[in-house]
């Protein structure tokens, strides 16, 4: 691609970019008819960006933000934006405060703003609309006036200069989404996102909005996912820690994880109308543990002991299960009888590190019982599969997935072990443009606790930093279901 072109409107704003970059700089001139005209001179094929400054009109924006455009109108005619989150997420980490949505252009200072949008401006649009497609474009405006705090005041020159400030201060992030600016080609792991249990447990707490209103209680999590939580805390749900938050005589979810037998006997206790979201597979660990426990046996749980799965399943026996989180553990595990054993697993585990720590145990205990069947669950084992596929025709491999997801985690360090950079992201405002300068190649997958359309957005925002060309990797077909609850059925 060719050498990035900032615009920008005005002789200050203008002058501040090139205090901050050495990146070509076309001044436009103010207002779309100046800007239409200045734009003959656009040339080459490289990224352009319209920054300045723009007046704040939605609640919440105010003077000093950061907006970056999501696409810029003018009457009926928007331009897209579509890398714009990639952009808003590291001018967040440089500690800018930032908005990502519409901004509209118009004719005139006084001018009334649409409904809709964050701000306004008078250039950007022209600009967008001069780029046209095929060309990565992107608007960063910093605010100077709201509703609160009227352009035409006084106090508007200490206010433009605060401005232009914080402009500076945009530009290295401007010139980082330049470098970033490339074709590539992605290939998508498949299967990837939602699984049988979580699908079940998020139509659980639905279904429950649905036919008993708001609020509906849920005992943490529902599922391990930062937006699935948003958008259920938006329908009515109430997330809390733990039951004693619950009125008594309440409905109350259980989480997919699990519980303990003491969380369910609180819950009786309490007079809690309980729905269990618990993934059926781990239920059936569940299961296995008491069943080893009541034949006398020490069992091992091959898992990571702050999980709250593991926290669950070692309370249906307490007094016999043991944790070993590696194969270090596994070499000092310790049992009452060394022929009564048995193992069994937390269901999200990598499955090589998994057989590995129970390859220990064998060695060390001759006698144990294994699971009669696989405990780490079908979509755990599904998604690591398909990493690998993937990762040999990749540079890099973005695993979408909230910090806690487990399943998550453990889709990253799948990749980093067959010798690719991977990196655990929440959406694509958490992609660092710096993973992608250079790299041509973009693996995608989602935990199974990710919802598919957050890899359609990244795949997007990729598209807004030059062509794509996806690639489906088709690894196995997942036909998996479960049946819900009899309360919400």
């Amino acid at each position: 691609m060719g050498e990035l072109t900032v615009c920008a409107a005005l002789r200050v704003e203008s002058a501040a970019v090139r205090r901050a970059s050495s990146a070509r700089v076309l001044r436009t001139g103010m207002g779309p008819r100046r800007t239409a005209r200045s734009m003959r001179a656009l040339d080459g094929d490289g990224p352009v960006a319209m920054l300045g400054v723009c007046g704040g009109v939605a609640p919440g924006v105010r003077v000093g933000d950061v907006v970056v455009a999501t696409e810029v109108r003018a009457g009926d005619v928007a331009v897209a934006c579509p890398s714009a989150p990639l952009l808003a997420g590291e001018l967040r980490r440089a500690g800018l405060r930032v908005h990502l949505g519409p901004i509209a252009t118009t004719n005139s200072l006084r001018a009334e703003p649409p409904a809709g949008v964050l701000a306004v401006d008078m250039e950007s649009a022209a600009v967008g609309a001069a780029v046209g497609d095929g060309r990565a474009f992107a608007v960063v405006r910093v605010v100077t006036d709201t509703a609160d705090e009227p352009l035409w005041r006084p106090d508007i020159v200490g206010r433009g200069w605060r401005a232009l400030r914080t402009l500076r201060a945009a530009v290295p992030v401007v010139e980082q989404w330049a470098a970033a600016v490339a074709d590539r080609s992605v290939h998508l792991a498949s299967p990837r996102s939602f699984c049988a249990g979580v699908e079940r447990a998020i139509e659980i707490v639905d279904r429950a909005l649905d036919r008993f209103g708001a609020p509906v209680y849920v005992r943490r999590q529902i599922v391990h996912n930062a937006h699935i939580v948003g958008e259920l805390q938006a329908r009515g749900a109430v997330f809390v820690e733990e039951l004693d938050e619950v009125p008594v005589g309440a409905r109350v979810i259980l989480a997919a994880h699990g519980v303990t037998p003491a969380v369910r006997a609180e819950a009786v206790a309490r007079k809690l109308h309980v729905v269990d979201a618990t993934c059926p597979l781990v239920a059936k660990v569940h299961a296995e543990v008491r069943r080893y426990a009541a034949a006398d046996h020490t069992v091992f749980l091959i898992g990571h002991g702050d999980h709250e799965e593991v926290v669950g399943t070692v309370g249906e026996a307490p007094g016999r299960v043991v944790v070993v989180d590696d194969v270090a553990a596994a070499s000092r595990a310790v049992a009452g009888d060394p022929d009564r054993v048995a193992y069994v697993m937390q269901t999200t585990l990598a499955v090589d590190e998994a057989e590995a720590i129970a390859g220990e145990l064998r060695t060390r205990f001759p006698s144990l019982v294994a699971p009669r069947s696989d405990d780490i669950c079908y979509a755990t084992s599904n998604r690591q599969a398909a990493v690998r596929d993937i990762t040999g025709h990749c540079d890099v491999v973005l695993v979408v997935g909230s910090a806690n997801s487990s399943n998550s985690q453990r889709l990253v360090e799948v990749a980093e072990r067959a010798g690719v950079a991977a990196y655990l992201v929440d959406d694509a405002s958490d992609v660092r443009l710096d993973w992608l300068n250079g790299a041509r190649a973009v693996g995608i997958t989602a935990g199974a606790s990710a919802p598919p359309r957050l890899v359609d957005d990244l795949v997007g925002c990729l598209r807004g930093l030059g062509a794509v060309d996806v690639h489906e990797h088709h690894s196995v077909t997942e036909d998996v279901t479960f049946t819900l609850p009899r309360e919400v059925s």
